[in-house]
């Protein structure tokens, strides 16, 4: 565990207190890790999460269909 002493605003300790509470934490760094985990499940690159690249490689096993035209591709999608 890495300590750091940390500098804030006032909105930002009530946005810290209320996660707290609404997560039922113990103390601010709780918080703080629970904010920095939706970050990163939200905001950071979702591509580099291994569930992504699990799932890119059942896309790469199907198999596609080629069509010659737009008019065909049209036609197998209205007959789907």
């Amino acid at each position: 565990m890495v300590q750091a002493i940390i500098n804030i605003d006032n909105r930002t300790n009530r946005v810290l207190n209320i996660v707290k509470a609404k997560f039922d934490l113990k103390d601010k760094s709780e918080a703080i890790d629970v904010m920095a985990q939706q970050y990163e499940d939200t905001i950071l690159e979702p591509q580099l999460r291994p569930e992504y690249i699990e799932k890119l490689k059942e896309i790469k096993k199907k198999k596609g269909r080629r069509f010659k035209s737009i008019g065909e591709l049209r036609k197998h999608i209205e007959n789907a």
